[in-house]
């Protein structure tokens, strides 16, 4: 039978979001079910639940896909994992597992589409949509569910399940390391942790911020160097120093004055998600032969490597734990930008609540 368990969701855009109940599928023969307990706020679920995405796909819409929980039941056919296991859920669910990009272990760019966590249809329960991690507990396919290593703290590790193979991924993939300069756009959820995990792949790193304010916040995090961009002496004095620019802030910028930081060859990647445009001068990528990247998240087995590299290296979030009741108050301080870095929901709040 269907577990009902408490969450946190929203029944309508733009309103606050409140207690409700919602249903978890049975255990099939592949899924495993968590009882989750801790979950990261990521900027997307504000977008979900504010509207900036559209719509709501379902209401109430449950957020949340920075997962970190135990297992508590498995299936018959089950081999991955075991009851008792730590383990992390992170923006996706399932995907069609079959096309060219599946195939690759790039399941984020499935070509028929991958299901995330929360608001998408859901392949198990024809009819139903998925929901997220703001809940007591969870129901998903082994495939996509990843070991938590228990030497990290696991609230601070729930982040990592969606801000760090986001800043992973692509300074993986741009070759981030020892001999390479890299500069971070922005010192939030996502920044903070693109410092860190860019020092811990040896490279030397730059973060570039709007005003003096975060200096020294950036220093304390490993950074080498800090670069204020407001007057706009940043864009001229570092000129052609880059290897990699990771943009990371979730509000539009103006790519042409950082492609110009770029050296020979460089790469200036997103992966802060705006719903703003933002206009691309072509130029400034003709100078120096350089490139303009955009990266999603990551692939299951990248994600399990990003995990293993962070156990290793000792990279977690800088966090807030809050339970459940402060959710709302959380989403107001993030866009007040007062948070460092990241807050995480203590699940066992969960359990307190009455919808």
């Amino acid at each position: 039978m269907p577990t009902t368990v408490n969450a946190f969701g929203a029944h309508e855009a733009g309103r606050p979001l409140a207690p409700v109940t919602i249903e978890r599928r049975d255990v099939g023969p592949h899924d495993v079910k968590i009882d989750i307990l801790f979950c990261g706020i990521c900027h997307s679920d504000m977008n979900f639940v504010d509207g900036s995405f559209g719509p709501l796909p379902v209401s109430p819409l449950v957020p949340g896909h920075e997962i970190v929980g135990r297992i508590t039941e498995t299936g018959s056919d089950v081999t991955r994992h075991q009851v008792g296991d730590l383990v992390g859920i992170g923006c996706m669910v399932n995907s069609c597992r079959t096309c060219d990009n599946c195939r690759a272990g790039q399941e984020q760019y499935c070509l028929d589409g991958h299901t995330l966590v929360f608001g998408s249809p859901d392949p198990a329960e024809p009819g139903a949509h998925t929901q997220g991690g703001y809940s007591e507990a969870i129901v998903a396919p082994e495939d996509f569910v990843v070991r938590v290593p228990e030497t990290l703290d696991p609230a601070a590790a729930a982040p990592l399940l969606c801000a760090g193979i986001t800043v992973y991924a692509p300074l993986k993939r741009f070759g981030a390391g020892p001999g390479k300069r890299v500069a971070v756009v922005g010192l939030g959820g996502l920044g903070h942790l693109g410092v860190k995990m860019a020092k811990a792949m040896g490279a030397d790193v730059t973060v570039l911020s709007q005003t003096e304010r975060k200096r020294d916040a950036a220093m304390a995090l490993g950074a080498d160097h800090y670069a204020v961009t407001g007057d706009g002496s940043a864009f001229t004095e570092p000129a052609n120093t880059f290897d990699i620019i990771l943009n990371t802030v979730s509000a539009p910028i103006k790519p042409a004055d950082y492609l110009g930081m770029l050296r020979l060859h460089g790469t200036m990647i997103s992966v802060g998600v705006t719903t703003q445009p933002m206009p691309l001068d072509v130029f400034p990528l003709l100078q120096n032969g350089r490139s303009y990247a955009g990266s999603l998240f990551g692939g299951i087995a990248e994600t399990q490597e990003m995990l293993d590299f962070a156990a290793e290296h000792k990279v977690t979030a800088d966090i807030e734990l809050i339970g459940a009741e402060d959710i709302n108050t959380a989403y107001e301080r993030i866009n007040a930008s007062d948070v460092r870095y990241r807050f995480v929901i203590d699940g066992s709040t969960f359990t307190e609540l009455t919808a």
